[in-house]
């Protein structure tokens, strides 16, 4: 009689391995995106509630005239409020008010450290004056060993050098990164159909996701 072939297991160790690390690459980035998005909402959901409490304090002290907390309506009304803010702002009377608001806090001691910092970041990634759109590879170690950094200032006149530029170098898997100083001639321009967020990106997550460069068709 012949020996009848043994089937093999439908799980064996490795296997088990395989699909749990299969899983795990499957499940990790859409449990951080989730976790991130549900993250945000509840940060600007709560804004309302919040303010309301602040400045009504009876409203969580009183239970027969609590605020009655309704989800997601703070965080409707807070887009709603910066719609209305955004709109406001391009008012001729209105933005002048800002704008004197504006240089109140810029020069005012100890207020214009905070406002101008924050100020200038919120504006380096948004509106008419964003400073993370120009990346570039940067030599600021040994010969032919480049980082990938973005110019945010095209002179450095006020600090004395004026054959540099800065450049910003953000470190990988942080949101912290190094500034410099670099003369012109240690800087090399990328090609123009790489995006400013595609170089972020790949920076930021150490060289593993793929930058598009594909040269558009003459």
């Amino acid at each position: 009689m012949s020996r009848k072939k043994r089937e093999k297991p439908f799980f064996t160790a490795q296997s088990l391995v395989q699909y749990f690390f299969q899983g795990i690459l499957v499940v990790a980035p859409l449990a951080v995106t989730i976790y991130v998005l549900w993250w945000l909402f509840t940060l600007i959901d709560n804004l309302l509630p919040n303010i309301v409490s602040g400045i009504l304090p009876t409203f969580s002290l009183n239970p027969s005239a609590a605020f009655k907390r309704i989800p997601g309506l703070g965080f409707v009304v807070t887009i709603l409020f910066l719609l209305l803010v955004g709109r406001l702002s391009s008012v001729f009377i209105v933005s002048r008010l800002m704008q004197f608001f504006d240089n109140l806090l810029e020069h005012t001691p100890g207020v214009k450290i905070i406002y101008s910092s924050v100020k200038d970041f919120v504006q380096a990634f948004a509106g008419n004056k964003r400073k993370f759109n120009k990346p570039i590879l940067v030599n600021v170690d040994a010969s032919d060993v480049w980082r990938l950094g973005f110019i945010t200032q095209e002179d450095a006149n006020s600090f004395g050098l004026q054959e540099h530029v800065v450049v910003y170098v953000p470190h990988s898997y942080a949101l912290s990164g190094i500034t410099y100083f670099v003369p012109k001639d240690k800087i090399r321009p990328m090609d123009k159909n790489v995006k400013a967020a595609d170089a972020m990106k790949f920076v930021v997550s150490g060289g593993v996701t793929d930058v598009d460069h594909q040269q558009k068709n003459p």
